[in-house]
């Protein structure tokens, strides 16, 4: 069993910051990708930001320029800085992981936290 937990949120006014962090613990091997997602009222889940074991980065357009994705590999944590936030950014936000939990590849997981609210006032 692997859990996430996701902690930060909040509410900020637009132009603010917030950061979020995320931790993955329990029994695995290795992560692999570790990212955050969210999901605001009436819409699908989507992909914010995410960062490989390598430290490769991929971003959503919309937060380009604004986000940045940070890992440390020795906790199994991941980091979102966000800034410039805007009133469109407001979502409950998601950490996922996925991995392996033993040395052989096909015994992989994937799992989500709970989210953690961000509420951008304009």
């Amino acid at each position: 069993q692997v859990q996430v937990v996701e902690s930060g949120g909040g509410l900020v006014q637009a132009g603010g910051s917030l950061r979020l962090s995320c931790v993955a613990s329990g029994r695995f091997f290795s992560i692999n990708a570790m990212g955050w997602y969210r999901q605001a009222p009436g819409s699908q889940r989507e992909l914010v930001a995410a960062i490989t074991l390598a430290g490769s980065t991929n971003y959503a357009d919309s937060v380009k320029g604004r986000f940045t994705i940070s890992r440390d590999n020795w906790k199994n944590m991941v980091t979102l800085q966000m800034n410039s936030l805007k009133p469109e950014d407001t979502a409950v936000y998601y950490c996922n992981a996925d991995g392996r939990l033993t040395y052989q590849s096909r015994d992989v997981f994937n799992s989500w936290g709970q989210g953690t609210q961000v509420t951008v006032s304009s």
